[in-house]
């Protein structure tokens, strides 16, 4: 293998280029290598000949003098260049280079006059094509528009615009576009500013918004959003993805442009241009595409290497771009076909030569193009080849031991076995094509080798060659053998019991098991010797239910993938129904209808009893609460009443006659006040006893039974909220001998509504 400054590679390529009508052109072109060198030059594929219009110059160059877009008989200058470099290695391409014209058409869009009021907005336009791309210029009343007003933007595609419009804006415009082929003026168009600023409010609208532009990388794009309104709208921008936009070259043009410098291709995407009212969520949007495209590079170029004969050469070649760039590969500047021992993968990223021989020493390249532009790598391949290589090695044999091992033995070369270092095996499957082959290196003293992780059932063809320090002998013949059957792996068995007389098998996929033709299942009990079965079952069936089994004894389960081999190992399970019998008479004992019944009617009569004991019990509790209060407030003011306990119909309540203990003033006042005593009799009034213990040991269930009153004073079945304590105005009342009222309120004090 050579030095880096022996292999024939460009040093300087020709560019992309932009020429002037009668104006000199030339592309460059420098090689290095072993000389002779010899470069030529071709236009759209077609060798050029030197003449008085083009010719090489002495460092490799094209020189054409005057460069013509269409000449008189019909042809041009115009077109895709492209050199060649040729020594005795081989020969190399470099990139097309794209020449055009400079050329400018004239203006198809021109500014328009308008008349805008005071404080409004103001955007004139004009277009333009032309190789390379004109510069726009505005004038003003002809004179250049200042463009240091911070209210004038110029945007690079001839687009001006004017905000905060005042009086002296009005005047005469027009633009003035320029390039290296031409200058051209646009028609003139009027600004008028009318009236005063309008205080009118105006909803925000967008006038102009961004377009859609493509671009290359590290070029400049300018997208336009100009936005009208009172109050005056807030521009902003974002992405349709999502993504943040960044700061980095990032710059606002105006009142709202977007400007972004150095392009790249993570600048691609919708950009979302947006208005709002200030302070609020009134809003209007407009949008554009940005591509971004970029061209071709290598990220990993093909190198030169040096290969024996009958070995394989493989060259790498990976490019990146927007779009992605296509890959085609040259031998000696032209096309590469493939064959047999030629293949292209990974999308022409990889090149293979398969057993190589000396026509196979060449110069290949690897080209990458897309619609940005185009680049080029290259790498040589030496072909080793020495006299006194030994022979080819004799008698190759395989044998097959198992369904995934071979022995393959061979004898030594008859000439030239003095330098021999070792030997390579070369395997591949018989069906796989020739890429997919592997080595196994051995030694000179070895000739046989064992391989072993072969799969079952296959075809493998093997080869032999002998290497010495300065190459490979040629290859040996070639042997076909395929290795013996394998029977299926064991599968794995789960038993699942679904009632007291069935169980059911499954197992897992057959794609585990390897090649198989379908499954056996045998069940018995354990105490017998005779298996039932076996059930032959498909090779795609993973479960089967085995029923009318005896759920008093236990079951073993077998199960075995066979095929055209043999049968399989087995896998094994035992079974119990027992248990589940058991649990089941658990869970579900069996039913006694007649003292089902009779529980289910004295546990009802018994929570019916204890409910409306507990009820009781409380309603007990809250009477004996507020008697004892009442008794104590008698006391205090030296009291003395009689109590009673006529039940008055709740038709006839009135909102001033009721009190707690169910007495009236007027039943008060008719009773005498000689102070009598409350007695145990007038106790036993107010709370009848409680249903004897004989009427509860009868089982009464009837809830009507238990409320149901035996006196007219029966409080259990006076509802909670029909209780209410009324705040009373108390009648003139003659004074007793000691000057005291006669009965005060007993809760004078309490409220007067509904507690």
């Amino acid at each position: 293998d050579f030095g880096h400054s022996s292999e024939l590679a460009f040093v300087v390529e020709p560019s992309d280029d932009i020429a002037v009508q009668e104006q000199p052109l030339i592309l460059y072109c420098q090689v290095e290598g072993i000389q002779p060198i010899t470069i030529t030059w071709r236009k759209n594929g077609a060798l050029i000949v030197d003449s008085e219009n083009a010719f090489m110059l002495a460092n490799g160059s094209l020189y054409v003098s005057r460069f013509q877009r269409l000449r008189g008989d019909g042809s041009s200058d115009e077109g895709e260049y492209d050199c060649m470099a040729q020594n005795h290695y081989g020969l190399v391409v470099s990139r097309k280079a794209k020449i055009q014209a400079a050329t400018m058409s004239d203006f198809h869009i021109h500014p328009q006059n308008a008349v805008v009021e005071e404080g409004g907005v103001a955007r004139f336009q004009c277009q333009i094509h032309g190789l390379p791309e004109p510069v726009i210029l505005w004038h003003k009343n002809s004179m250049p528009v200042n463009t240091d007003n911070e209210r004038y933007t110029l945007l690079p595609k001839g687009v001006l615009q004017i905000t905060g419009l005042r009086a002296e804006d009005s005047g005469i415009f027009h633009c003035v576009a320029t390039n290296i082929a031409n200058v051209k003026f646009s028609r003139e168009a009027r600004l008028t500013v009318s009236g005063s600023h309008s205080s009118v409010y105006k909803d925000p609208m967008i006038l102009v918004g961004p377009e859609n532009l493509t671009l290359t990388v590290h070029q400049t794009a300018v997208l336009e959003c100009i936005a009208t309104g009172n109050p005056r709208p807030i521009v902003s921008w974002s992405r349709l993805d999502g993504r943040p936009i960044g700061v980095e070259g990032i710059q606002v043009l105006g009142t709202g442009n977007l400007m972004i410098s150095d392009l790249t291709v993570q600048h691609s995407g919708i950009y979302v241009c947006a208005a709002n009212k200030p302070g609020t969520r009134v809003r209007r949007t407009a949008q554009g595409s940005l591509v971004v495209q970029a061209s071709a590079e290598f990220v990993q170029h093909p190198q030169s290497i040096s290969r024996p004969v009958g070995t394989t050469a493989i060259f790498t070649c990976v490019a990146q771009g927007e779009p992605p760039p296509q890959i085609t590969w040259l031998r000696n500047g032209q096309i590469l076909e493939t064959s047999d021992h030629i293949k292209l993968k990974n999308n022409n990223s990889t090149l293979s030569i398969y057993g190589i021989n000396q026509a196979d020493e060449a110069i290949y390249q690897c080209l990458a193009e897309n619609s940005a532009g185009s680049t080029q790598a290259s790498a040589r391949l030496t072909v080793l080849w020495a006299d006194g290589l030994p022979s080819p090695p004799q008698g190759v044999r395989a044998e097959t031991v198992s369904a995934t091992t071979i022995q393959v033995s061979w004898e030594k070369p008859l000439q030239n076995t003095k330098e021999i270092i070792g030997y390579v095996l070369h395997i591949r499957k018989a069906a796989d094509p020739v890429e997919m082959e592997y080595q196994e290196a051995v030694s000179k003293s070895t000739f046989q080798q064992l391989v072993t992780d072969l799969e079952p059932s296959t075809s493998y063809s093997f080869y032999i060659k002998a290497y010495t320090s300065r190459g490979a002998s040629k290859a040996s013949e070639v042997t076909v053998v395929s290795t013996l059957g394998e029977v299926p792996a064991m599968p794995s068995l789960f038993i699942k019991v679904i009632n007291s007389t069935t169980v059911q098998a499954t197992w897992e996929p057959s794609i585990k098991l390897g090649q198989h033709e379908g499954f056996k299942l045998y069940y018995r009990k354990v105490h017998l010797s005779q298996y039932t079965g076996p059930v032959l079952l498909a090779s795609n069936v993973t479960a089967y239910n085995i029923t009318h089994l005896d759920a008093s004894v236990v079951y073993e389960v077998k199960l075995l993938a066979y095929n055209q081999h043999g049968d399989g190992n087995s896998t094994v399970r035992f079974v119990s129904l027992r248990e589940t019998v058991e649990r089941t008479a658990v869970l579900n004992p069996p039913c006694d209808c007649m003292k089902d019944e009779q529980n289910n009617k004295t546990s009802t009569t018994g929570i019916i009893i204890g409910i409306h004991i507990g009820v009781t019990c409380i309603i007990f509790c809250i009477l004996f609460l507020m008697f004892g209060y009442r008794g104590r407030l008698l006391m205090c003011k030296n009291v003395q009443e009689q109590l009673s306990t006529p039940q008055i119909p709740r038709s006839q309540r009135s909102a001033t006659g009721l009190v707690l203990n169910g007495a009236t003033r007027r039943d008060r006042d008719d009773r005498d006040l000689n102070g009598k005593q409350l007695d145990m009799n007038e106790l036993e009034r107010l709370f009848p006893a409680s249903p004897s213990q004989e009427q509860q040991e009868k089982g009464i269930t009837s809830a009507h039974s238990l409320s149901a009153p035996h006196d007219e004073t029966q409080i259990s079945t006076l509802p909670l909220d029909e209780f209410s304590i009324i705040e009373e105005q108390p009648d003139p009342l003659p004074k007793n001998p000691h000057g005291s009222s006669a009965a005060a309120p007993a809760l004078d004090h309490g409220p007067a509504n509904e507690g």
